[in-house]
């Protein structure tokens, strides 16, 4: 607990110490107009993390969250062309991510193969089969009911906010109170001594692909209904924005360590990269590569905080309530 709250106060550090420089720098970064635009991109990346994080912490990883993403905003355009009451456009477009997510699931937990290779195969899968069936068409012709949630351009950052604070609330409680929170933390620090437990890691591992799926689902409505047009290659690169975010934010990529807060941390961190690179006029093919060296320097640190002894997962089953 004491290392998360070190790597957090770091990050906290970090972007007050980039806040300064940019204040310095390019003040109009910080006017009200860029900051709002800086958080609405926030706020479906960071959706799409929160359910990237809780997969993580199970040891596993899932690189297909971009073309889920893509599917779902194109699911939820359409919805909203045929006329759906928005409600059913909600659900529709939750559905459809977890689907996905079950899939990735299902595939990892019951055949056991690794869901880096699982991911991998349906991130192409799904990406060129969105193509094909939309000949890369943008959905068009939104109504305006879809727009903006059906509130107006200016309640609509206070719904998306509320939206993306209610998801890291009860994510955050059910990691920390409930039985299922803990089992997650157990069966990434050592799946093997969480089975012999008597956790359920199949189960456990299949669940968080389905959470991860809707969470994904949930950030291709928000960040649809804010343009007017849905293209069909939308959420390209939204794996890595995500697994880096995760990452920075303190999350071991082996699993059983991690907190949401480090996540949150980390999302602030990385997506102001491009509009800082803007306001500071530099290229913006430096954001990649900026990224990229964030996430090395992030995993190099992590690994010389691994003990070098195995870590025992008792207490935590004990937490789960399955008595070993």
């Amino acid at each position: 607990m004491i290392g998360h709250l070190r790597i957090e106060a770091s990050l906290a550090a970090l972007l007050i110490v980039a806040g300064a420089l940019l204040w310095v720098r390019a003040p109009a970064f910080f006017s009200a107009g860029n900051l709002l635009d800086v958080l609405l991109a926030a706020l479906p990346v960071l959706i799409v993390a929160i359910g990237a994080t809780l997969v993580v912490l199970v040891g596993e990883i899932d690189i297909s969250v971009g073309s889920a993403f893509a599917i779902a905003s194109v699911v939820a355009g359409q919805a909203a062309v045929w006329d759906l009451p928005m409600p059913a456009v909600v659900m529709v477009t939750i559905m459809t991510g977890a689907a996905i997510g079950a899939m990735n699931g299902a595939l990892v937990s019951t055949l056991r193969l690794p869901s880096i290779v699982v991911t991998l195969a349906m991130m192409v899968a799904l990406r060129d089969g969105l193509r094909w069936i939309t000949q890369g068409a943008w959905v068009q012709n939104l109504p305006p009911g879809f727009q903006f949630l059906g509130v107006s351009r200016s309640s609509y950052p206070i719904v998306a906010l509320g939206v993306a604070s209610i998801v890291l609330a009860v994510a955050t409680w059910s990691l920390r109170s409930l039985p299922a929170g803990r089992a997650v933390y157990a069966i990434g620090s050592n799946a093997d001594a969480a089975r012999l437990a008597g956790l359920p890691v199949a189960w456990v591992r299949f669940w968080v692909f389905v959470i991860g799926g809707a969470c994904t689902g949930l950030a291709a409505l928000l960040n649809a209904v804010r343009f007017n047009q849905i293209p069909s290659n939308a959420g390209l690169g939204l794996e890595m924005q995500v697994i880096a975010a995760v990452v920075v934010g303190g999350t071991a990529i082996t699993g059983g360590r991690g907190t949401l807060a480090g996540t949150v941390l980390g999302v602030a961190l990385l997506g102001g990269i491009g509009p800082a690179l803007t306001f500071l006029s530099a290229s913006p093919y430096w954001e990649r590569a900026l990224q990229g060296v964030i996430v090395l320097v992030a995993v190099g640190i992590a690994a010389r905080r691994v003990p070098a002894r195995a870590r025992s997962v008792r207490h935590l089953a004990k937490d789960a309530g399955v008595a070993a």
